[in-house]
């Protein structure tokens, strides 16, 4: 009986303390929404979105962040930071709950209150004239992958405070029947989902109404034709997803539309700057250039691994073999295709095939030149990808000091949007689908050789939404709208 009694205290004492976070979890969400929508701040835990996330899913990230952070962070440590927070007058940001938690509880000692802490870390946080953001428009050339991925994350970022808005999307051709599918293909998503919002058909004023904004569709056969201007679009950046237009002089096109200032283009280009954002975004001259490229989601998945390794270990040469979801660009069934293998079916196939990413990469990183092969087999999964890094070092090293090389990487520096630090022994394919991260570092599959010089990272990537984030990000930072970042 006593041990009865022993185990039935147990499960209500377990349980009352998972109702208690729950509980923390509501109050935390309400603040996460006000700050959000009311104050344009917005606040993540080690990176990881808030908005919009469910109880259990924000339980479930403090959780995650205790066993990759190494960080004393609990739920109610984090709500009560959250509703400080909003007594505060700060201007448009992003801050990270996760790291103030873990450094109120560290700190806390050296001052007078949680108030008098937060003023001190957000001191250069304060609202004030020169943090102000004026919105840029956007419009979408193309509407495939990439692009109603963007127009999903683009129309989930709108409120107080919006950095880019989303005015256009721009077809070969609009008809009745064709927007009524293009809203379909937005609504349903075979790999990512449903569309978790609404998404409205106005036939007569040939639009998209996406959670309350009118996003006008456009008909165009060039892109210089389109005159922006007359549906209110003005100083716009063009986000061009089509992958038809690759190089400075076809891009310049769309700069001859009325309306347009720049231009993006969601694949790696030509004479023009390709960019892997977090990595060599300092590099741009945003006053006198006007093209940009985002690269590829494979340059964009390895580059910064790749950047981390260099600048710790050093990189004497090395190999990168992806292993690549299919695209629209194979042959769903055999048939003619320009390029060998690619035109066997993709669903039943694996295709060795090349990549540019071994090449573009050194575009991003020019100490790697000449130092680097690589190459792709593209596998019947729709998304989800892996890229292998072979790599021979310059310094020594072992599984443990290369991994806390890429987690501290992934928690601290300039690339924590970039670097998810992954420690789950069963991750698959599946698993990074929806992953923020355009780099997931799956540590329990590292290799070091024998020699201690030659190893062996695995990096999945999403190479639609993983990639599509980082696309975001260049866009924003292109428009000038970024915020504050407290990370």
């Amino acid at each position: 009986m006593e041990v009865l009694d022993q185990n039935q205290n147990a499960y209500e004492a377990k349980l009352k303390e998972y109702v208690t976070n729950e509980k923390s979890a509501v109050s935390l969400i309400s603040s996460i929404g006000y700050l959000m929508y009311e104050k344009s701040i917005e606040l993540v835990l080690f990176r990881n979105p808030l908005v919009d996330v469910s109880i259990s899913e924000v339980l479930k990230l403090h959780k995650k962040a205790k066993t990759i952070s190494f960080a004393p962070v609990d739920i109610q440590t984090t709500c009560e930071i959250a509703k400080e927070i909003i007594n505060l007058k700060l201007a448009p940001s992003k801050l990270d709950l996760g790291r103030l938690a873990s450094e109120w509880v560290n700190e806390k000692t050296n001052f007078s209150s949680l108030s008098d802490f937060l003023n001190n870390k957000l001191a250069n946080f304060k609202e004030d004239n020169s943090h102000q953001l004026n919105p840029k428009d956007v419009v979408l050339y193309g509407f495939g992958r990439i692009g109603r991925l963007a127009a999903r994350e683009l129309i989930k970022q709108a409120g107080k405070g919006q950095q880019l808005r989303l005015k256009a999307i721009v077809t070969r051709s609009v008809s009745d029947e064709e927007i009524i599918k293009r809203a379909a293909l937005l609504r349903n998503d075979s790999v990512h989902g449903f569309f978790q919002g609404t998404v409205e058909e106005d036939l007569v004023n040939k639009a998209l109404i996406i959670n309350g904004q009118i996003v006008k569709i456009i008909e165009a056969k060039n892109p210089e034709d389109v005159d922006y201007t007359s549906y209110g679009i003005n100083d716009a950046l063009v986000i061009d997803n089509t992958g038809v237009f690759t190089n400075k002089e076809q891009l310049g096109r769309h700069l001859k539309a009325k309306g347009v200032s720049k231009v993006l283009l969601t694949a790696p280009g030509k004479e023009i700057p390709n960019v892997v954002y977090g990595i060599n975004e300092g590099d741009l001259d945003l006053e006198n250039d006007d093209i940009f490229s985002a690269a590829s989601c494979t340059t964009n998945a390895i580059s910064p691994i790749l950047y981390t390794i260099e600048n710790t270990l050093g990189v004497v040469k090395g190999h990168i073999e992806t292993v690549h979801a299919y695209t629209n660009d194979q042959n769903l069934l055999d048939n003619m295709h320009k390029k060998p293998r690619r035109g066997r079916s993709a669903a039943i196939n694996m295709v060795i095939t090349s990549t540019g990413a071994g090449n573009a990469v050194t575009k991003v990183i020019p100490s790697l030149k000449d130092k680097l092969t690589a190459n792709a087999v593209r596998v019947p999964t729709p998304n989800g990808s892996l890229a292998i890094l072979s790599l021979n070092v310059a310094k020594e090293t072992n599984v443990e000091e290369l991994n806390e090389i890429i987690r501290k990487a992934a928690l601290e520096g300039g690339l924590v949007n970039q670097i998810k630090y992954e420690n789950d022994p069963e991750l698959v394919s599946n698993d990074i689908i929806g992953n923020i991260c355009c780099s997931v570092y799956d540590s329990n599959a590292t290799i070091v050789s024998t020699d201690k010089k030659n190893i062996v990272l695995y990096v999945w990537y999403d190479n639609e939404f993983g990639y599509t984030k980082q696309v975001i990000r260049l866009a924003k930072y292109i428009a000038k709208v970024r915020r504050l970042i407290y990370y």
